[in-house]
């Protein structure tokens, strides 16, 4: 079921009346929103709510055993088999094929017939961003960061249907203390959420699929057959394309979560902003970057074990992370690009801490440099991460050298003013959009209404056609 369509609009109606309805009942409203967050999976494919259920019913007993147990070894094993269940589950539907299809082509270069058969398994939608947040509340109970909650609240926390598909990915000690809570009706804040949902919606809707279609589905669908500069703005246009789709789920997710009376984590801060790589995993889909740094880097030792071991466990955990993104080398080598982009980084602060220089500069001519470099290496990482191969982002590439006499028709001016609003938005002051928000909070409930019901109008008037799913409901 997609944000931006009748059914989940009629599905939301039902859902917040009885929502409401029910808040000052805790065990039917439990009960209820787990309901609601199981029809809203199984719109997909039903057969997937019975691996959300197992993933729930895995990360919780091992939860409370892990909780239970006495002594560190049985506590470490306790982990130990909670993780293997649920990451082997991950890994069954998102890693199975990956693995016996290079292990069947490595075989057959030394005439051995693969082992494994090739299996067509289908992908269920957001397996990665329900299992990290698993993996995550066990770790934490393991931690004595939390106890085991509930049965019934953890199993609602895991389900939630605004962040189940594509995140953010939000940690048990934020959500399920509000889960235990009862919310306030009076204390909502509508003008927050119906703007973060109307934005969210202009720039998923409008914004993200006229630049796929304009110039970026085309050239990335046969790149030889383009110039160089039409290459160049494709990659710049799903630069941008790939921020307004996640950006806009993402604030469509917090502003329905507020409209329900929880609050979630920010998940992106103007990221082609960034000065640097280490910068833009400050900024880029923030609650996975402190995922992979609290559950992944520190565990590996982080840089408390030298300079070689400190660079190689960045490595290890951006290569992994770039997995986590798709069973494909082309993940697996954008996570590389930005492992050694954040070693790069490492290095260069150590050598500027060393000789007492700032780490970033000071100046603005320097800024600028080092936010242009910026982006041209989180483009070039863009091309593995949208090609469907190798090959294909090669040919990318290598396409931006052999092509610069041509005709670029697709290079329009409004592509170049989509680009170019996509890249200015980055640099507005973070209190431009809250003035806005609390402008839109203030105004009259009836004018809220006929300013939304013109911003409805105006994404149904620009927007294609039907919508395509989000690009992270395939992670």
């Amino acid at each position: 079921m997609l944000f931006p369509t009748t059914d989940f609009a009629i599905f939301f109606v039902v859902v917040f009346l009885g929502h409401w309805l029910l808040n000052h009942r805790h065990r039917p409203w439990r009960l209820f929103m787990l309901a609601a967050s199981y029809v809203f999976y199984s719109w997909w494919d039903w057969r997937f709510v019975f691996l959300l259920a197992a993933c729930t019913v895995f990360a919780q007993a091992g939860a409370v055993i892990v909780h239970r147990s006495s002594g560190d070894r049985a506590r470490r094993a306790a982990l130990t088999m909670t993780l293997v269940a649920l990451l082997g589950l991950l890994g069954w539907f998102k890693y199975y094929g990956f693995f016996a299809v290079n292990l069947a082509n490595l075989l057959r270069t030394f005439g051995i017939s693969p082992p494994l058969p090739l299996l067509q398994i289908t992908l269920p939608v957001g397996i990665s961003f329900f299992t990290f947040m698993a993996v995550s509340y066990v770790i934490d109970v393991y931690r004595r960061v939390l106890v085991p909650a509930p049965w019934l609240d953890f199993a609602v926390y895991l389900s939630f249907f605004p962040h189940l598909v594509a995140g953010p990915i939000v940690r048990g000690g934020e959500l399920i203390p509000q889960i235990r809570t009862r919310r306030d009706p009076r204390r909502i804040d509508l003008g927050r959420a119906g703007y973060l949902i109307l934005s969210g919606l202009f720039r998923k809707v409008v914004l993200s699929s006229f630049i796929a279609s304009a110039i970026v589905d085309p050239v990335f669908g046969s790149p030889g057959q383009h110039s160089s500069l039409e290459v160049l703005f494709a990659i710049y246009g799903y630069a941008m394309q790939i921020y307004w789709d996640f950006s806009g789920y993402t604030d469509i997710a917090i502003g329905l979560a507020l409209l329900l009376g929880f609050t979630f984590p920010e998940n992106f801060n103007a990221p082609y902003a960034a000065l640097s790589v280490q910068d833009f995993w400050r900024r880029w889909h923030i609650t996975l970057s402190r995922w992979l740094r609290d559950y992944l880097y520190i565990p590996l030792g982080g840089n408390r074990k030298g300079r070689a071991r400190t660079y190689a466990n960045l490595m290890i955990t951006m290569l992994l992370g770039g997995l986590w993104h798709g069973a494909s080398w082309t993940f697996v080598a954008w996570g590389g690009l930005h492992g050694a982009g954040l070693v790069f980084d490492h290095r260069r602060a150590e050598r500027r801490a060393a000789q007492g220089l700032p780490l970033e500069p000071q100046d603005a001519r320097g800024r600028a440099l080092h936010r242009l470099a910026t982006f041209h290496f989180v483009c070039l990482g863009w091309v593995f991460f949208r090609a469907g191969s190798f090959a294909l982002a090669l040919q990318v590439l290598a396409r931006l050298f052999t092509g610069w006499f041509q005709a670029s028709p697709l290079v329009t001016p409004l592509v170049l003013l989509a680009v170019a609003v996509g890249i200015g938005t980055q640099y507005v002051p973070r209190d431009v959009p809250e003035r806005a928000q609390a402008m839109f909070s203030r105004l009259m409930p009836p004018v809220q209404g006929v300013v939304a019901a013109g911003a409805l109008f105006a994404i149904t008037l620009l927007g294609p056609q039907g919508v395509a799913p989000f690009i992270y409901f395939r992670f």
